[in-house]
């Protein structure tokens, strides 16, 4: 059961990456968009494409600390003593990237704008960099079992500072693979090409970073680098023909799938690492997933619970994707973000304004009609992309079940 909910537990971080990350993305293009004037299109793309679902995507977060400390509490407490430093400067990340944002909408003055716009950006940066130099202190061994206070080897060394550097590349790369769709969605040519140069600069820098810390593992962790190129080297291969394969769609100009090629390269590079450290929660220590693990019957619980969130969270986060990825939601003065109502006969999209004239043109009727088509099929795609990547992770987490099954009874008896 312990392999179970571990395999939750990665299947988690996997969502919080995959959304989340695009979220922390879109903080850092919107810290190199430039100035006012240059900047402003960019940056009104991106504000309208996170308000509706930036604070959801916080939830797999949640989820996963629950499931951490809940079901491997020895782990939990190892991780947050000796890496304290670098977590708590993620929360105030997440702090003061929440903050920066929503009241940078409601400042006037352009001084507060651009302090809190600022605040935004730069946060968008501090979270996932710090977050992905503990994962790199985890994978690199340097989390001890009986930690007692925090440590600065714990998160200072080569493999954790380039993971950390990884974690900002996905995520920019993850937010500018979306925002293509974004923008083609608003029939704006101009931020569809913007971009997809980003798209093709982000995945370049990433697959070198990837490919860098791949290499530092293999002198700081030389068995999780074995098993990187072992048993879970295919995962490995897939996470590499995604990357591959969703630059060529950047270079040919291919937008379907686009989405899914993206968000299943980050999916299956997590995955490696998970089936690589299998079973092993801190390399370097004895501590594992079974006997780290909590008692039977609260492993059972988690799993229970975690199908009952599922089954009540899944149809809300599908509607959401649903209405934003078709312009259904937007931001109000004072309600927040509102239900848009359907454009009537003769009116601009959203807006409800009225066309110059008595009778709208029958070419503008016809381009609107074109544009809703649009923007139909991209509300549909919203939450296609999101059921394939929740079909993806269940799958994943059903072979390291079946994984942990064939493999558990051989290290046992190793171990006797």
């Amino acid at each position: 059961m312990a392999e179970v909910v571990g395999a939750i537990l990665l299947a988690v971080i996997t969502l919080y990456a995959i959304f989340g990350g695009a979220d922390f993305g879109g903080g850092f293009w919107d810290l190199v968009a430039g100035g006012d004037r240059r900047g402003r299109a960019p940056r009104d793309l991106i504000d309208e494409a996170i308000t509706p679902v930036w604070e959801t995507n916080h939830m797999w977060l949640i989820f996963a600390l629950v499931i951490f400390w809940t079901a491997f509490p020895d782990a939990f407490a190892s991780v947050m003593t000796a890496a304290a430093l670098p977590i708590w400067l993620a929360v105030l990340g997440i702090v003061l990237r929440g903050a920066g944002f929503a009241f940078r909408a409601e400042a006037r003055r352009l001084s507060a704008q651009r302090a809190l716009g600022a605040t935004f950006a730069l946060s968008s940066l501090l979270t996932p960099f710090f977050m992905g130099t503990v994962i790199g202190g985890i994978a690199a061994g340097q989390i001890p079992a009986d930690a007692t206070s925090a440590s600065r080897s714990s998160w200072t060394g080569t493999t954790s500072l380039l993971t950390g550097l990884l974690f900002v590349g996905a995520c920019a790369y993850l937010a500018a693979v979306y925002l293509i769709g974004e923008a083609a969605r608003r029939d704006d040519h101009h931020l569809e090409v913007y971009f997809t140069r980003r798209a093709q600069a982000s995945g370049v820098v990433t697959g070198a970073l990837s490919f860098a810390t791949l290499l530092a593992l293999h002198s700081s962790n030389p068995t999780l680098f074995d098993r990187l190129t072992g048993r879970a080297f295919p995962l490995v291969i897939v996470g590499e023909a995604a990357g591959l394969g969703a630059l060529a769609f950047l270079l040919t100009g291919r937008r379907r799938g686009l989405r899914v090629l993206a968000a299943l390269g980050v999916a299956a590079v997590l995955w490696g690492w998970g089936v690589a450290q299998y079973p092993t929660l801190l390399p370097g220590t004895g501590i594992t997933l079974t006997n780290a693990g909590a008692p039977h019957a609260t492993l059972v619980a988690l799993v229970v619970l975690f199908g009952v969130v599922v089954l009540l969270v899944a149809p809300s986060v599908l509607l959401l994707f649903s209405l934003q990825g078709r312009r259904r939601l937007v931001g109000g003065d004072a309600e927040g973000t509102v239900l848009a109502p359907w454009p009537l006969p003769g009116t601009l999209p959203l807006s409800g304004t009225p066309l110059s004239g008595a009778q709208p043109l029958q070419g503008s009727v016809r381009s609107q009609r074109a544009s809703s088509d649009r923007t139909d099929a991209g509300g549909r795609a919203a939450p296609v992309v999101l059921l394939v990547v929740l079909l993806v992770v269940g799958a994943l987490v059903s072979a390291v079940t079946r994984l942990a099954r064939r493999v558990g009874p051989v290290a046992a008896r190793r171990r006797t």
